[in-house]
């Protein structure tokens, strides 16, 4: 664990290429792929039940201390929510980094709320804490391919034994995919 995050380095499924963001609501973890076989994976706070989506997408902007403008619907919810937030303000819900999937609202971002993380408690954001977003949004290019899913990769090792780690629904997930899985080391400060 490094600063108190969780994150990690993984072996993963060879199958998918470096620089692509494997993004699993299932385990509530991103993984980053640092190479074929290799992945950062972050703790994330995911999707409310009433907001869960999937697909494929890309990176295609990102911001350094973005500001925040609520979206009509979360006004609806919430009418004491202020209409804009200025990036680099502490009670800003982006946090210090995002990076924006698409053409949707939808974005993998820091956060203001550092206890969320591990919840399912956004409107369709990944959060992950800012040390974490710190370290991935250098590593990200634009153009990036992001799969967001529901399938489960597997619990993560706590002792960096020598097999992969499957999910509990092994038998479900796809043959690529299953015991992708494995940790490998703690990851470095950039």
């Amino acid at each position: 664990m490094v600063d108190g995050s969780g994150r990690e380095v993984v072996r993963f499924s060879p199958q998918f290429p470096k620089g692509q963001i494997i993004v699993s609501f299932g385990d509530r973890r991103l993984y980053f792929i640092t190479r074929p076989g290799e992945a950062i994976s972050y703790p994330i706070a995911i999707p409310r039940e009433e907001s869960r989506w999937q697909g494929n997408t890309t990176v295609t902007s990102k911001r350094e201390n973005p500001s925040w403008t609520p979206t009509p619907t979360m006004i609806a919810e919430n009418p004491r929510l202020p209409r804009w937030v200025p990036g680099g303000h502490p009670m800003n819900p982006l946090g210090v980094r995002a990076l924006y999937l698409g053409s949707s609202t939808y974005r993998i971002h820091g956060t203001d709320a550092p206890w969320t993380i591990g919840s399912a408690v956004s409107k369709g954001c990944i959060r992950m804490y800012n040390q974490d977003v710190l370290d991935l949004y250098p590593r990200a290019s634009v153009g990036a391919k992001v799969i967001v899913t529901w399938q489960k990769y597997g619990a993560v090792a706590s002792n960096g034994g020598g097999s992969f780690f499957g999910s509990s629904d092994d038998d479900e997930a796809p043959p690529a995919t299953r015991s992708a899985v494995k940790k490998v080391s703690k990851v470095q400060k950039q």
